[in-house]
């Protein structure tokens, strides 16, 4: 079977290339790849190459494929695991295995350590590590980019199941958000604060009575408010609040206001701001967490915390980075059931998109950009469809589907891509 992947042969060294994968093992899995998501853990891999830690310090001479945020369909299942998956089956991969046996010991991931494995390639061959661990999870919702943004949406669920919370005279931490508490989700309304919003609002436990928006770029805070209704939210049992910031002479204290003055149970901070984290760390209340969810680049990153309240008002922080097996298959079950992650997904390509696109991601605007592998199209805004569609008609239907979404990317569209895009 041939295959063509995006490989890492250095620093900013990516390259679309075919070649042949080998016959799989009895214990192993043959798998075409539909749809991948880049992500900025792939953008620092390509940049440090073997100086990161999952990849092996042999790529000059072993490639490895990259990309781990991928979904596909199951072509052939080795003897061992006919039992658990069959050909046909649409797929997700959990990318954060550990398995002391992998190429790098304990820090082995598909997109950053396999020759064989990666979410920018046509075909892969999903090894003995991830089975072994249950990371190759079924999906048996809609289309296929759900699946393919589990992993980011996972991050989102791992931070609410992480935050914690006390009880006086106890010293066993309760984890989790309050049920029926109050929550802000601070820089909230790019890719990941949608995601936040979302998972929020469509799970059926541990749900806040009051959820406060903040940003302070008003377009970016209406279109949440478009997507993600306060209407909706009152339905599911929550008063939502998008507030811009920039327009509060206190925001501090204008934001406490809408508590009562109390403060916050729950502040997940999504941007890397010190100023934005001293906010969070003011805002909370009594046995208060804060979870530093957006991950600095800056290895010095520091930002001052009220520890008399740590003392005396219990307030406490936690940062999470990813989440785990169960996040995933939370993800999954999820969205089978009905959410639609689509509001990460701002920009369109196919597989020679790849290296460019990797190595220039914190420089392109918007949400996730989300890869088609078997197609060869140039990374494109969903925003510039009805323009480009003036000249070629298949991004003029691609138009019309997404807007008849709210301008979001959806199962439609996906559908009409796969059947007409140019394949590679």
């Amino acid at each position: 079977m041939k295959t063509k992947a995006v490989r890492l042969y250095g620093k900013k060294d990516l390259r679309v290339e075919e070649f042949e994968l080998p016959a799989i093992s009895d214990d192993e899995i043959l798998a075409k790849v539909v749809t991948d998501s880049l992500c900025m853990s792939s953008y620092k891999a390509a940049n440090q190459a073997s100086d990161h830690k999952r990849i092996p310090d042999d790529i000059a001479g072993n490639p490895i494929m990259i990309g781990h945020e991928f979904a596909g369909e199951i072509v052939e299942v080795g003897a061992n695991w006919q039992s658990k998956f069959t050909a046909g089956q649409k797929f997700s991969i959990q990318p954060a295995i550990y398995y002391e046996d992998g190429p790098v010991g304990v820090l082995s991931a598909p997109g950053y350590s396999y020759k064989y494995i990666g979410g920018d390639a046509t075909y892969v061959i999903i090894p003995k590590d991830v089975l072994v661990q249950d990371c190759l999870l079924a999906y048996e919702g809609p289309g296929y980019y759900p699946a393919s943004l589990a992993e980011p949406l996972s991050c989102v669920i791992g931070a609410m199941h992480a935050n914690y919370h006390t009880t006086a005279g106890s010293y066993v931490h309760k984890m989790e958000i309050v049920d029926g508490g109050k929550m802000a989700i601070l820089a909230g309304v790019g890719p990941m604060g949608l995601a936040a919003i979302n998972y929020v609002l469509r799970r059926e436990d541990k749900k806040p009575s009051l959820m406060v928006v903040t940003d302070i770029d008003q377009t970016r805070l209406d279109r949440a408010a478009e997507l993600y209704t306060v209407e909706f939210a009152k339905e599911r049992g929550i008063e939502l609040k998008y507030i811009n910031t920039a327009e509060m002479a206190d925001p501090v204290t204008g934001l406490k206001e809408l508590t009562g003055g109390k403060g916050y149970d729950d502040v997940f901070v999504f941007a890397p701001v010190a100023p934005v984290v001293e906010q969070g760390d003011a805002i909370l209340g009594f046995d208060g967490c804060l979870n530093f969810f957006a991950g600095p680049s800056n290895t010095e990153f520091t930002a001052k915390m009220n520890f008399y309240n740590v003392h005396y008002a219990y307030t406490h922080i936690v940062g999470t980075s990813g989440g785990n097996t169960d996040d995933m298959k939370e993800a999954l079950e999820i969205m089978t059931a009905g959410l639609d992650p689509a509001g990460l997904v701002t920009h369109i390509g196919g597989l020679n998109a790849v290296p460019e696109a990797t190595l220039n991601l914190p420089n392109i605007p918007g949400g996730k950009k989300l890869i088609y592998t078997h197609y060869d199209f140039p990374l494109t805004a969903i925003a510039e469809f009805e323009e480009k569609g003036k000249e070629n008609p298949v991004y003029g239907e691609l138009d019309k589907l997404c807007k008849k979404y709210m301008g979001l990317w959806n199962v439609e569209a996906e559908a009409y891509l796969l059947e007409n895009g140019d394949k590679l």
